[in-house]
């Protein structure tokens, strides 16, 4: 099955997985279409409460897709994704990608068992795409 073919599929699965607009609650989840792995992503609403002021520093070129547990809004180029060890990694796209703003998840398809900046893409449910630029490694900012 070719790449096409699989995201002219994501509507029909879609219904199969009962997607819904609330993140909360909500996991990864992992479907693989005849070796083709495609993962949902619930999107966690912005908080009420003030934010925590996040620092970039040097991320890494790739993140195990393993660990991606939840993502978070953060802008028209940029997600934050939430690992499983509570790292807080910031997916830079090269443009504006302002279709994920309105739905409650997105979808990877990685290559490999890995998010890469530079190869890898998020795709919105309504079939646009925007690719990775880089990875940032974001630290709480402690105020004293």
């Amino acid at each position: 099955m070719i790449a096409g073919t699989v995201w002219k599929l994501v509507p029909l699965l879609l219904g199969l997985i009962g997607a819904q607009p609330s993140a909360v609650g909500q996991s990864v989840t992992r479907l693989i279409i005849q070796d083709e792995v495609i993962l949902r992503v619930p999107v966690q609403p912005r908080p009420l409460l003030p934010e925590i002021e996040w620092v970039e520093k040097k991320g890494p070129k790739c993140i195990p897709s393993a660990a991606i547990q939840r993502a978070l809004l953060s802008g028209p180029e940029q997600v934050d994704f939430i690992l499983v060890n509570r790292a807080r990694i910031r997916a830079q796209f090269d443009e504006d990608c302002p279709a994920l703003d309105f739905y409650g998840g997105f979808y990877l398809q990685p290559a490999d068992d890995r998010l890469c900046a530079r190869r890898d893409a998020i795709h919105s449910r309504i079939g646009g795409s925007c690719t990775i630029e880089r990875f940032k490694q974001l630290i709480p900012k402690l105020h004293h």
